[in-house]
């Protein structure tokens, strides 16, 4: 009697903590994806500090305040690559944080997290009456999403499942979104494991850049595992303190690491569509054949009809061609490539070119290049990652999205993206006066509005800091490889970690300002 009362009371406790279970997964999947979004990144960011803080560190001294530790953690976990301390001052196990943080926050695994969230949803909400599963449909909900505006108002029809489920979207099967989780999951171990695998085929065959290494004291393994995950996060960290400088003659890797660069932010989009179109013609799968004709029904951003995708195709391959051709023009006979051959000149050219968006691996030193290529990154690196100023259809969702969405006021928020820059970029000139005062040719106003950008954009470009441009010569003042922030005040390092957060979640916010009417 006494064991079945205990067996009894187990089961109740078993059934009230699935139901615990089963209402927290509906809160957070009902939450707005800002908070849970925002939520994530501060974690693995303090996670990651607190890792990095524990762990030694190469320097000797250990001069590494709290403060560059968390700005570091935060720098990759939102893919910045923003630096206040230098790469090499970091240990191996450090260095391996680091690259767990960029991958855990890179673009292909939190749409990863998303597909799940999404899952959970739609596992969790229940249609309102069991005719909403049936074969039979209005016609007029059909028509809601153009599919057949002839048939007259009220027809009942037959409609094959991929239409019922677009048609009733919010409860789309939850096998398409598992489906379309493991075709990313498999996206992100083939871009990562192949990148991993270029490059460290790349460094057995080439002596050369193994002797770079091994006077830098890195391995081969660390190298090519951490480059290949921050050049698919588009992270632009890499464990030597010159970036990609010390690399800038060897042509043939940065050809290599140019379309990681490009499937991991800019152009995944095209990626993940031709990948689900592939794996269609492996498995034959209906849920390939959903995906491919209505992307839009899922409500995953990175998934584009193939209209969308030749267009935003064009759109990075000409911001790249336009780039390399501008810098080649200006920068041919520059101090920054002086040393290079034409061949080589033309692939850094694109190599740079193609980080200037979002990746930030750098084989130039930003602050020899003219003012008129500076200005064009500045351009280059505020773009969104799909931009594309090609003519687009209308998406059929959109507007009744923004009509259903009873959080549209948080979702847009209240300025647009260049005013929360200037008034980032106003904070910013106050807490850095003095140093504008006393050093006004290294803290600039351009000078700090880039580093703004690069950190709104996560891209990591910095023109640095340079002891030769002081106006009174300080015998104790040290170039470092660190970028230009690392020379700011603790409030103003405080500053461009909100800026890193916000521009990793600037998809929130690019119709913010839809409020203000300019006339």
């Amino acid at each position: 009697m006494k064991h079945s009362r205990v067996a009894t009371k187990l089961s109740s406790f078993a059934k009230s903590g699935q139901q615990s279970m089963k209402y927290s997964c509906q809160f957070i999947c009902q939450t707005n994806p800002l908070f849970i979004q925002l939520t994530y990144f501060t974690l693995i960011s303090f996670a990651g500090y607190e890792a990095l803080k524990v762990l030694k560190s190469q320097d000797k001294s250990n001069t590494m305040k709290d403060l560059d530790l968390l700005f570091t953690s935060v720098s990759a976990s939102t893919v910045s690559s923003m630096a206040t301390v230098e790469m090499e001052d970091f240990s191996s196990t450090q260095l391996w944080i680091l690259a767990i943080l960029m991958l855990i926050g890179s673009e292909v695994f939190t749409s990863i997290l998303g597909l799940h969230f999404m899952r959970v949803k739609f596992n969790t909400e229940k249609p309102a009456n069991k005719s909403d599963r049936s074969s039979h449909v209005d016609i007029e909900s059909i028509n809601a999403a153009n599919f057949d505006p002839s048939p007259s108002q009220g027809t009942e029809v037959t409609v094959p499942s991929s239409q019922l489920c677009l048609a009733n979207k919010e409860h789309v099967d939850p096998k398409t979104i598992k489906f379309l989780g493991t075709v990313v999951m498999a996206y992100l171990l083939i871009t990562n494991l192949g990148s991993l695998l270029l490059i460290y085929i790349y460094l057995k065959l080439v002596p050369d850049a193994q002797e770079v290494l091994k006077r830098k004291g890195i391995g081969n393994f660390l190298f090519s595992v951490f480059t290949a995950i921050s050049s698919v996060a588009n992270c632009g960290f890499t464990p030597v303190n010159e970036n990609m400088v010390i690399f800038q003659k060897n042509s043939i890797l940065l050809l290599l690491i140019i379309p990681q660069i490009l499937a991991g932010n800019t152009l995944f989009a095209p990626c993940l569509r031709y990948m689900v179109w592939t794996f269609k013609k492996i498995t034959g799968k209906e849920e390939c054949h959903f995906i491919l004709q209505h992307p839009k029904a899922i409500g995953c951003r990175h998934l584009m009809s193939t209209r969308k995708c030749v267009y935003l195709v064009v759109t990075v391959v000409s911001f790249i061609i336009l780039q390399t051709i501008l810098f080649c023009s200006l920068e041919w006979s520059s101090e920054a490539l002086q040393e290079m051959s034409s061949y080589e000149k033309i692939v850094g050219a694109l190599f740079q070119s193609t980080n200037a968006r979002h990746a930030g691996e750098s084989v130039v030193d930003l602050s020899s290049v003219s003012s008129a290529i500076t200005v064009l990154y500045t351009v280059m690196m505020y773009l969104p990652g799909y931009t594309s100023f090609l003519h687009n259809y209308e998406d059929p969702y959109s507007k009744a999205r923004e009509r259903d969405n009873s959080r549209r006021l948080l979702k847009d928020w209240v300025f647009s993206q260049l005013s929360y820059l200037a008034i980032f970029l106003m904070l910013i000139c106050i807490t850095e006066r003095e140093a504008m005062t006393t050093d006004p040719l290294n803290f600039n106003v351009f000078s700090i509005l880039f580093e703004i950008v690069s950190a709104y954009g996560n891209v990591g470009f910095s023109v640095g800091y340079s002891c030769k441009r002081l106006l009174k010569h300080d015998v104790y003042c040290k170039d470092a490889s660190y970028g230009f922030v690392g020379k700011w005040s603790d409030k103003g390092k405080l500053i461009l970690i909100v800026v890193m957060v916000f521009g990793r979640l600037k998809t929130f916010n690019l119709k913010g300002g839809s409020a203000w009417k300019l006339r």
